[in-house]
């Protein structure tokens, strides 16, 4: 009889490592060419056609990066102590933004007036900032969001104790940083993905036991308030449910709100009457609207849905409050917090699904529990990874079209990526409110490898 290891013939052992290794290169390979496609896409296709839609239709087109206000912004107030919600430094950041002041007589110029509607605690992030010029600050904000964005899964896999290899987590970033969520917001130098490994990294250090410095992140994060709300209500609810073991999470948030706030009001005072009334102003222009807002097209019925959405997910958080441990109930309250945010916040942008992320890991995490269940829920499990994996496909598609068969007929579908954009955030927080209402218990698979 040849040689055996643990009863197992050492050819056939051979062989089995030799088809894991395959496997696991393979999945690398491939999540780095549906990555690839997505870049391909976003740079080749989708900018191609906004720029030849802005040439035919004249609209201008600038730096058009979402910092470029803040930092404007910033540097008006601290180097030149003005108003950055003023119209005149309105007027000043949209010849950046978009090239040119807006002109209300040509009817394609953008509504979006890029003003400073953030609350103004956030120069004290961008501070050190105002004496880059901007050309270099657009390329250390670029990787900044790619490295941030990267460590957020990692961040994200610790808190839901899921110890993947290597080859494992290299999937996960590639697929992150592939997703259009990631891809737009990483160009657009979005703030929402700062402030998305902000929560990450805010819950990593609770779920770790270091409350008082997951309170000080949670209360940065929120310079983009509407994104943090969901997630901090809850967190803060949490703490306050067992404050003699919690109470340093609250201190950590309250003592850095009360800088950030104190602080604000001495650089600006009343600013916050003029943030609300930028605003105001920005909902007036943008006419913003909710993903169930977008997805039901009657009157206050997304208004109502969001309503049920919000009641239900809160009395399933209810359920979470006594647990004592500080990581216990995080691994999937975090995530249905954030799930809920992104169906429900005023403002449909694809970049702030980045804030699917931990939910979605966890539904992958998951998976044999979704398969083992219903018919029903393993149609609504598919649906789901359909509704995920229809960004890569179109790309892909577009992007193989593009290069091998026509240009033209690629850049006449550039809207193929968006055709799941609504319908993933629906599916997701579906699905995370099932699994941690009814298939939520210890997951004896969280070990499972993807790979």
């Amino acid at each position: 009889m040849g040689r055996s290891v643990y009863g197992i013939p050492v050819r056939e052992a051979h062989f089995a490592n030799l088809s894991k290794l395959f496997r696991s290169i393979g999945f690398v390979v491939l999540a780095a060419v549906v990555t690839a496609s997505m870049w391909f896409y976003v740079n080749g296709i989708l900018r191609a056609h906004q720029i030849a839609d802005a040439n035919v239709r004249q609209v201008p087109r600038g730096n058009l990066s979402d910092l470029y206000p803040r930092w404007w912004g910033t540097r008006e107030l601290l180097l030149h102590h003005r108003n950055p919600y003023g119209h005149d430094v309105t007027l000043e950041i949209q010849e950046g933004y978009y090239g040119r002041r807006l002109d209300p007589t040509r009817p394609n110029d953008p509504k979006d007036q890029q003003g400073f509607a953030y609350p103004v605690y956030v120069v004290f992030l961008l501070a050190p900032l105002v004496w880059v010029p901007f050309p270099a600050l657009l390329v250390a904000f670029y990787w900044l969001l790619i490295i941030s964005t990267a460590i957020s899964v990692h961040l994200w896999l610790r808190v839901l104790k899921w110890p993947l290899g290597a080859t494992d987590v290299v999937v996960c970033v590639t697929l992150t940083l592939g997703s259009f969520a990631a891809v737009q917001g990483i160009k657009l130098q979005q703030l929402s993905l700062l402030v998305a490994a902000l929560m990450a990294a805010a819950v990593a250090c609770v779920a770790g036991g270091h409350l008082f410095v997951g309170g000080a992140l949670l209360a940065l994060a929120t310079i983009k308030p509407q994104l943090a709300w969901g997630l901090g209500a809850w967190l803060l609810f949490w703490a306050a449910s067992d404050w003699r073991n919690r109470w340093r999470f609250v201190l950590g948030f309250a003592m850095v709100m009360v800088l950030l706030l104190t602080g604000a009001e001495i650089v600006l005072p009343g600013w916050m009457g003029m943030f609300t009334d930028a605003v105001g102003r920005y909902h007036n222009y943008t006419q913003n609207r909710s993903v169930l807002d977008e997805l039901v097209p009657w009157a206050y019925a997304g208004t109502i849905l969001a309503v049920v959405a919000a009641v239900a997910s809160a009395t399933v958080l209810w359920r979470q409050r006594s647990v004592v441990s500080s990581a216990a109930g995080l691994e999937r309250a975090a995530p249905l917090a954030l799930a809920l945010t992104v169906l429900v916040v005023p403002m449909y942008a694809p970049y702030n699904q980045v804030l699917l992320l931990p939910a979605i890991l966890v539904l992958v995490r998951d998976r044999t529990i979704f398969f083992s269940r219903s018919r029903g829920v393993r149609f609504l499990y598919l649906s789901g990874a359909l509704a995920l994996a229809w960004q890569w496909i179109a790309s892909l598609s577009l992007s193989a079209a593009c290069l091998f068969v026509s240009r033209t007929w690629a850049l006449d579908r550039w809207q193929w990526p968006f055709l799941a954009t609504f319908a993933l955030p629906v599916v997701v927080f579906a699905l995370i409110f099932l699994d941690m209402t009814f298939l939520g218990k210890p997951c004896k698979l969280a070990s499972a490898r993807l790979s």
